[in-house]
């Protein structure tokens, strides 16, 4: 009996559900309709005693005035979206550089991070900086202290 009775409430709701989408959808069409049968505030406004045949064809709007150019996104960058990608090894080049340009010659990850937004204009997620930092310590150009918190830039290997 709780069963059929919960079963109708659902019915109910959903034909409420049905009721209320078809609604909504028949004015969105009639508001769409209006807005379509509305002369534009560009098109002219016609001339009576002529008829539609007769009119001229409306002149084309001006193109629109561009402002500057913006800027290219250098490959060091993060891509826009649709831009180029970076090229391979990038991350990796670019910690390199912070690594061997910081004063106490060790920095934590936060710290490089830091750097690279500061001094490159490059922001780029931790987890690529752990990932392009084993990359390096793989190539043992880099190596993390007896922590682990911190990494020293030791050279390029041959």
């Amino acid at each position: 009996m709780a069963k059929t009775a919960l079963n109708q409430l659902q019915d109910q709701i959903e034909a409420i559900r049905r009721e209320a989408y078809a609604a909504g959808y028949a004015a969105a069409m009639e508001a769409i309709r209006d807005f379509a049968g509305r002369p534009s505030a560009a098109a002219p406004a016609r001339r009576r005693g002529r008829t539609p045949a007769a009119a001229a064809p409306p002149k084309p709007a001006p193109a629109p005035q561009r402002g500057p150019r913006r800027r290219r996104a250098t490959a060091a960058q993060a891509p826009a979206a649709g831009g180029r990608r970076p090229q391979r090894g990038t991350n990796a080049r670019l910690i390199a550089e912070v690594l061997k340009a910081m004063p106490s010659g060790t920095a934590r990850p936060a710290e490089i991070r830091t750097a690279l937004q500061r001094d490159k204009g490059v922001q780029m997620a931790f987890t690529s900086i752990r990932h392009a930092l084993g990359q390096l310590a793989a190539r043992n150009e880099v190596a993390a202290s007896a922590d682990g918190k911190s990494w020293r830039y030791t050279g390029a290997s041959a």
